[in-house]
């Protein structure tokens, strides 16, 4: 079914919104910016967000629900742990470096927000990332894949490999995702430890 003209005027200020806030910062983008960027009035651009703040969140909530959605067939997944894990990061490696870089962008600006604002964007990107990975490793420790720790503190040390497999340096480094996706699984499920045939030590 077609956009209707207000959809698609909210969808086109998004857009805009979304490139000027991954080029710059929240604090350095103005509303003026984005209502030129969409080719909407100040007027129009408030009709639909009534605020900067407001904007921001629109955008990223809606790439975060995406994000969660897409994340969702990994923890659906009847597999191993690493199957899942393995389906979860490629998913997110696959992903346009733009919508990759969103991700970052709640931790790079949260501070900028209080109270309910910033309510709303932590719990979102928990449902979209960590919360998704959480619940993998859960799954490993009831099924005594994974040693029993806490569950919520382990799905941040994972994010935070992904995360790390994805800096320029890592980038030339490694030429294609298998190669990032086999580290980040190894080193997470197996640790750096040199394997040798001995195991007597």
């Amino acid at each position: 079914m077609p956009l209707t003209k207000s959809e698609a005027t909210r969808s086109r200020i998004l857009e805009a919104a979304r490139g000027l806030f991954l080029d710059q910062n929240f604090a350095t983008v103005t509303t003026a910016q984005i209502g030129e960027a969409a080719e909407v009035t100040k007027g129009g651009l408030y009709h639909h967000f009534a605020s900067k703040e407001e904007l921001y969140l629109a955008f990223l909530r809606e790439d975060l629900a995406a994000k969660e959605a897409l994340f969702s067939k990994a923890v659906d997944l009847k597999g191993t742990v690493r199957e899942r894990l393995a389906l979860l990061t490629r998913s997110f490696f696959e992903l346009p470096p733009a919508l990759r870089k969103t991700a970052r962008l709640v931790r790079r600006d949260i501070n900028v927000f209080a109270g309910i604002y910033r309510q709303q964007l932590v719990l979102d990107y928990q449902r979209a990332l960590p919360r998704q990975v959480e619940a993998i490793l859960r799954d490993g420790m009831a099924d005594g894949t994974l040693s029993v720790t806490d569950p919520r503190l382990l799905s941040w040390h994972f994010v935070a490999l992904v995360e790390v497999t994805l800096s320029p340096y890592a980038n030339s480094v490694f030429e294609n995702i298998d190669s990032k996706l086999e580290l980040v699984l190894d080193l997470f499920l197996g640790g750096a430890s040199a394997t040798t045939g001995d195991s007597t030590s």
